[in-house]
């Protein structure tokens, strides 16, 4: 059985930390005080700012894929992004770099925080066909609530593995999980 890989996008496919944080530097906010992997509104509001101001300085051009993470995609016949990102930011890059996963859902689609069973549902597939690749603890929980298999992208430096995770050190690793 080929497993279909389903990937959060900022910190696993895309190395945007500085371009996550470069809005809030730009409305006077430091840097130390940014904390990754929320909701975009729930950081906004926990910062004291609003979505559209954030979104009207965020540069859709700014975050680049990881090393790797380009020949791994042109090798995956089916993928699907599952993020936390705001649809507009997460349509705008995937566009940019020509990515076309089978199905990307972003915050919007979840009514909270992402979660990966209405990406299996728009798959088709069921948690045991898919390996979650993500970079966070809420990534690892999401994972677990479904019941899939769960790959930490290590590449990015902030991604902790704990016990039980799939380790990937570089992105082409995940070929050997599916």
């Amino acid at each position: 059985m080929t497993r279909v890989p389903i990937f959060d996008l900022d910190g696993t496919l895309l190395d945007s930390d500085a371009a996550l944080v470069a809005p809030f530097v730009a409305m006077g906010i430091g840097r130390e005080r940014v904390t990754f992997g929320a909701l975009l509104a729930d950081e906004c509001a926990r910062l004291g700012v609003t979505v559209d101001d954030y979104l009207a300085r965020y540069d859709h051009d700014a975050a680049q894929p990881f090393p790797g993470v380009d020949a791994l995609l042109a090798e995956l016949d089916r993928w699907a992004v599952c993020s936390n990102k705001h649809e507009r930011s997460g349509t705008a890059e995937l566009a940019r770099l020509q990515w076309r996963p089978d199905v990307a859902m972003f915050a919007g689609s979840f009514g909270g925080p992402k979660q990966l069973r209405p990406v299996l549902d728009a798959l088709g597939v069921r948690a045991a066909d898919v390996v979650f690749v993500g970079d966070t603890e809420h990534d690892r929980r999401c994972a677990a609530e479904v019941g899939c298999r769960f790959a930490i992208a290590t590449w990015n430096p902030r991604a902790r593995a704990v016990d039980g995770d799939e380790v990937l050190v570089a992105p082409c690793d995940l070929l050997r999980l599916l």
